[in-house]
């Protein structure tokens, strides 16, 4: 088994093998990254899709300062905002409680709150909201950061979290009734 620097460096001199040892060590980690922010799993491919032939063009610039894993986030989180950006009926500045929701995540009875119940209610969040939320919280992202992200205010970021999070509240408070 190669080391993750040997990958990398077989990637960039082209090398097929490698790329696929990339893909296969990295895929799902990137593609459950592409699931929380996009809307839906055909545009959450697209952007998994797009997001890895940027890494594999991209690889000659990654300087090995911090963690390859979380270069190749950056990559797919800044991809998949932009495809967002770029589809502007999902994306906007505006408070986004009207949007059409993901169809919601039927949980048996058997499972009490459950991580995907979790997910899929992080996943219904509007746009907006989800991608601050995911910056914020599982990313580790500072408000600041997140403002450069996405092209907002701080303020919109304080308060899409804020929207974000109480409508999380809202929905684990009635699951549990």
């Amino acid at each position: 088994m190669l080391s993750e620097d040997e990958i990398i460096t077989k990637c960039i001199n082209g090398d097929r093998q490698a790329q696929k040892q990339l893909y296969d060590l990295y895929g799902g980690l990137m593609f459950s990254l592409c699931l929380r922010y996009m809307p839906n799993r055909e545009e959450a491919e697209d952007a998994f899709t797009t997001g890895f032939t940027v890494i594999f063009s991209k690889l000659n610039t990654y300087e090995k300062k911090g963690s390859f894993e979380g270069w190749m986030k950056r990559i797919m989180i800044n991809n998949a905002i932009s495809l967002l950006r770029a589809n502007s009926k999902y994306y906007s500045q505006e408070d986004e409680t009207n949007m059409e929701r993901i169809e919601a995540y039927e949980e048996s009875p058997i499972n009490k709150l459950s991580v995907n119940y979790i997910i899929a209610q992080i996943q219904q969040l509007p746009i907006g909201y989800r991608s601050v939320f995911n910056l914020y919280v599982i990313e580790g992202y500072s408000y600041e950061e997140i403002a450069q992200i996405l092209d907002i205010s701080v303020g919109t970021v304080r308060s899409q979290l804020s929207k974000a999070r109480k409508s999380l509240q809202e929905k684990l408070k009635e699951y549990r009734q």
